[in-house]
């Protein structure tokens, strides 16, 4: 099945049919309407309905998903229902809705808050920039109530989003029945990954006063998640590598939430959430070296590793097979987890409401053990690894490498040596942690100051330190090989040909019995801690026709990294890389402090026609990764000319955007809406990347034997803008039938200094984002299709194997099915990915840009993986 790609036409001929369909709603009968008024609309439309709701009544530019009832989230990925909003874009890496984007800019940039406070967050991958975007595949649909994203600024929201901020909301037992029960199985498939198998449950009760009340939900999911493709490192010998990522999933989820209202006016409130997704991986490659046997090259690619050009095509026969055979595994326990505890009060006096909220959140992430097992046979001789020679060719000249064999390559585990250990050089650990403690206070006044109504202040404090730290271990004297066929089971499709699955747990195993200890790298420990201090002060107004707010809001923050102090004179010792690095740590402190203006307007020209204008400042903090004192990257691995010396910048100030928007807003009948808003923001104090070749540090890799790096600094420089159009249309008919769509158009210029690339463009923009929902309901049963289409887009990953590239256009159809078996009992199916969208990603930055890695320029296709559907059927109970 495939979809014929035009999604901006389909967009913009939607919204002309839900013209059409308003005027047609707007010649019924008064009558009618009242009639309709009488009506408990439920599931998709009543969804779209209290979203619609939310927007028409807000004072910013808000746009909401919401769950109309326990379990009934639109979509099962959290961060798939939020790419269904207009102007957000999702980043799947590994099938997850993970990353959120918000109107072209930066992911990192996107502030997402749990009932609207910090939620700390830290990645599963040790690899991965250290920045400070929340990783949404932690958050199971069914715990929470719903979303709202602030795409405007208002003085009494926290700050720390430029693109904007999302606010996922839990559920409070009082606003639920007594003795609310919910629970629910699936079951899925897919058509690459293994089965997951997913549980949850709720229980809510409250006493007949509704005084008190107490909320419990939990959920687990287990399944092994697989993503296969071919991956160009071209370092060797113009190598690609068909490889099998593999990852043993298991998440768990626990909300407890406690609300007592012990007399009339007071509220007290705690909520208690824990979050943990265990990811150990493994990432095998069958590298395939078709240098020798190139017919064809890109000659505008050279470099030490590609002296006469990247190979773009290559034949192979059994006359002439390749002469190098290389299999390496990476096999990782890794894992990531948020816990918070947030206890509320909340004080009505008259006409003053007092609002306190004090919590602490915190996170744990990264790899506890990162370890390597290869073999290979190189130049053509005999064993010790026996895979098929290669026959076939590999076609590199598009933007998506094709393996195409022409005979049988799959091999099993006869085929590596009898007994194999693990690669002293590649084993670490890289655990990462991040925490925040925090209060504020609010306080709301209600006024009678002509159109003025009400005042709204506040004062949060907020104490953040996030931490990063790397071990090496201490081997064994000696290191005992084991049985290959215990690091094995069963076998994996690589690039269209299967190779042994790796035993993770096995490889992690063997290798911690190898290991007597571990020793901290010095030089990979990092601490960034910010005192984060706001004052805010807001009025909102409203009089006939006219509603808004105006407000301040003043932030300071003191920033202060600590490291080891790299001295040049102490001693190796159990790890060599820690010569020259002391064993006391040094700090550096930095502060700043800015004023942040905020205006939003709502004309209500008619009772159904709003006219939103809205002008703010907002920041977004720079990047951890940007701010800690020294990283050292490349140090005595199995290559020359990586050596990478990383110095961070604690001054760095914050990004700062000038911001507007424009819309107007349609609604009419029941949840029926269209919307068209323009926006633009302004953004300075980018941080910009430096990059000097072949200096000094007074530190000499073991591999190269040289005192020879890449110095990489950070500052402030430089602006970027973004400006685009969203439109927006729901419909539901009166015969169960409803569409919803919507396009957003981007055009963002970011600094090219900020990035290695050296690309003028935002880190995860489309230029074009398309939504397409049609639907259908009764009482009895109900079907969705949605399709979701995003422009080609930048993806920037600072870590060495990785580096930026560029994502080809991407789009997915998605279908769901249900019956309502009875009035408690709900059959569910969906499919997500049925047209198998395959995951496209190339080299854009120019061939004369040596900074960045052959693969990664001119065109050169880096990644692709195989597009998968997966299938999920589910049943669920709610009393």
């Amino acid at each position: 099945m495939k979809v014929n790609k035009t999604p901006i036409a389909a967009a913009v001929t939607l919204t002309l049919l839900s013209a059409a369909f308003a005027v047609q709603a707007q010649e019924q009968k008064k009558d009618d309407g009242t009639q309709l008024e009488q009506v408990v609309v439920t599931g998709i439309r009543a969804s779209l309905q209290s979203a619609a709701n939310i927007k028409k009544n807000a004072s910013a530019v808000v746009d909401a998903v919401s769950a109309e009832d326990v379990g009934k989230l639109p979509d099962s990925d959290v961060g798939q229902a939020l790419g269904r909003i207009p102007g957000i874009s999702v980043g799947r890496a590994f099938g997850q809705g993970a990353s959120v984007s918000i109107r072209g800019t930066d992911p990192q940039m996107t502030y997402t808050t749990l009932n609207g406070q910090t939620v700390a967050s830290t990645g599963w991958y040790d690899q991965m920039d250290i920045d400070r975007s929340f990783n949404y595949s932690l958050l199971p649909a069914e715990m929470i109530g719903g979303m709202e994203v602030y795409k405007s600024s208002q003085a009494n929201l926290t700050e720390g989003g430029i693109g904007g901020t999302v606010i996922v909301k839990t559920r409070k037992p009082l606003d639920l029945k007594a003795n609310t029960v919910f629970g629910s199985v699936r079951y899925g498939d897919g058509t690459i990954s293994d089965s997951e198998k997913e549980v949850s449950g709720l229980y809510s009760w409250r006493n007949e006063g509704r005084s008190l009340g107490v909320l419990v939900a939990a959920g687990l999911s287990k399944g092994d998640y697989i993503r296969r493709g071919v991956e160009a490192d071209s370092r060797w010998n113009s190598d690609v590598a068909p490889t099998a990522f593999v990852q043993e999933r298991k998440r768990t989820s626990l909300n407890v939430a406690l609300q007592a209202r012990p007399v009339e006016g007071f509220e007290v409130g705690l909520n208690l959430l824990k979050l943990k997704l265990d990811a150990d991986s493994s990432n095998s490659s069958d590298y395939l070296m078709h240098d020798q046997n190139c017919d064809k090259r890109n000659t505008e690619v050279k470099s030490d590793f590609n002296p006469n050009g990247m190979c773009l095509h290559s034949t192979t026969t059994a006359a002439n097979p390749l002469p190098h055979k290389f299999f390496q595994v990476w096999a990782r326990g890794a894992s990531m987890d948020s816990e918070s505890a947030v206890a509320d009060a909340h004080y009505t006096l008259g006409s003053a409401k007092f609002d306190l909220v004090v919590g602490t959140t915190k996170a744990d992430g990264g790899t506890s053990a990162t370890t390597n097992y290869q073999t290979a046979a190189f130049d053509g001789a005999a064993g010790p690894f026996t895979r098929p020679n290669w026959q076939g060719t590999i076609d590199a000249t598009g933007k998506q490498i094709k393996v195409n064999p022409s005979n049988n390559q799959s091999w099993g585990i006869g085929a590596l040596p009898a007994q194999m250990s693990p690669e002293t050089w590649a084993t670490s650990a890289g655990p990462n942690k991040d925490k925040e403690k925090f209060g504020q206070l609010d306080a709301t006044f209600e006024l009678d100051w002509g159109v003025i109504n009400a005042f709204k202040t506040g004062v949060r404090f907020a104490d953040h330190t996030f931490e990063k730290r790397s071990y090496r271990p201490i081997w064994n004297a000696t290191i005992t090989p084991v049985a290959t066929s215990g690091l094995f089971d069963g076998s994996v499709n690589v690039g269209g040909w299967t190779v042994p699955r790796a035993n993770i747990g096995a490889m992690l195993d063997n290798t911690n019995r190898n290991i007597s200890g571990w020793v901290e790298d010095r030089s990979g420990y990092g601490e960034l801690n910010e005192k984060n201090r706001s004052v805010y002060g807001m009025f909102e107004f409203e009089t006939q026709g006219l509603r808004g707010n105006f407000g301040l809001r003043y932030i300071s923050t003191k920033a202060t990294s600590t490291g080891y102090l790299f001295d040049g004179v102490t001693p190796a010792d159990q790890y060599a890389g820690n010569q020259n690095w002391a064993k006391t740590t040094t700090s550096t402190k930095s502060s700043y402090n800015d004023v942040l203006p905020s205006l939003n307007l709502a004309f209500d020209l008619k009772s159904n026609l709003v006219l939103r204008a809205t002008a703010s400042q907002a920041i977004t903090r720079p990047n951890f990764a940007n701010m800690f004192g020294v990283t050292v990257s490349g140090y005595n691995d199995d290559r020359n000319g990586n050596e990478t010396w990383t110095i961070g910048n604690i001054g760095l100030k914050p990004m700062k955007s000038s911001q507007a928007d424009i819309g107007l807003e349609y609604y009419y009948g029941r949840g029926n809406m269209m919307s068209a808003t323009y926006f633009i923001k302004d953004i300075s104090n980018f941080v910009v990347a430096n990059a000097t070749p072949n200096q000094k540090v007074g530190l000499v890799d073991p591999k190269t034997g040289v005192d020879n790096w890449t110095v990489q600094s950070f500052q402030n420089a430089g602006g970027g803008k973004i400006r685009g159009v969203e439109l927006q249309a729901n419909h539901a008919f009166g015969n169960g039938f409803g569409a919803q769509g919507n396009y957003t158009f981007t055009e963002g210029t970011a600094p090219a200094s900020s990035y290695l690339d050296g690309l003028n463009l935002f880190t995860q923009s489309s230029k074009h984002n398309v939504n397409l929902v049609g639907y259908y309901e009764n009482e009895q049963y109900f079907a969705r299709l949605a399709y979701n289409w995003r422009s080609k887009y930048m993806i920037r990953e600072g870590a060495f194997w990785y580096g930026n590239r560029m994502h080809d256009a991407y789009g997915t159809l998605d279908a769901s099915v249900g019956w309502n078996i009875t009035k408690n009992l709900r059959l569910s199916f969906e499919a997500i990915n049925l047209t198998k969208e395959d995951d496209v990603q190339y080299g854009a930055a120019a061939a004369s840009n040596t900074a960045i890695k052959d693969p990664l320029r001119a065109g050169y296709p880096a990644w692709s993986f195989k597009g998968e559907t997966t299938y999920k059927l589910g049943l669920s109970a709610k009393f």
